[in-house]
């Protein structure tokens, strides 16, 4: 660890890091948990879109670790990409239809997303400084950029797509499986 403010702590960027592979991980626990019925489904399934919309709006802003992204969402939020991940992540709760998952899903997105933006704020910090203090201060925005489909393929969003459909189709096939469908 160094005495420097923008660099992130050990564990800060460990769980920054390895986000999605703690994801993978806890998701068998949330499937096994998970106690879902054709209505939670039918009541997350929504708000699950809602989030992965967001994000795709973000990443089709996005030019990952080469700009300070000024444009579309950011013009809003400094982190569109994790508030659609936690709005995602509320709608999988819902979908789950289980306080157990319930807990995991926060306390996952709370320490992950927190070490996240820790870790992306001191690179951005680091890398661009004064137009990323800028950003921050003042919100001054790009809006000439328009949202564009491939930067959000360049940005690997059909990851995230991907896996908010397997993790529905399996609460779906749980659901079925257990006559709750």
């Amino acid at each position: 660890m160094t005495d420097r403010p923008d660099v992130p702590p050990q564990a800060v960027a460990f769980f920054a890091r390895f986000r999605v592979t703690i994801g993978f991980l806890l998701a068998v626990f949330v499937l096994w948990l998970a106690e879902p019925t054709r209505s939670s489904i039918a009541w997350g399934l929504p708000v699950v879109i809602t989030g992965e919309s967001i994000r795709i709006w973000a990443a089709g802003h996005l030019n990952k670790s080469r700009e300070v992204t000024r444009s579309g969402p950011y013009r809003f939020i400094a982190h569109p990409l994790y508030l659609g991940s936690s709005i995602l992540g509320a709608g999988l709760v819902i979908a789950a239809r289980s306080v157990p998952v319930a807990a995991i899903i926060t306390a996952y997105l709370g320490v992950t997303l927190t070490s996240a933006i820790k870790s992306e704020e001191a690179f951005l910090r680091r890398v661009f400084r004064d137009t990323y203090e800028e950003y921050r201060d003042t919100g001054v925005v790009d809006r000439e950029r328009r949202f564009s489909v491939s930067r959000a393929i360049a940005n690997r969003e059909y990851r995230a797509v991907a896996g908010a459909v397997v993790v529905l189709l399996l609460l779906v096939w749980k659901a079925t499986y257990n006559g709750m469908f």
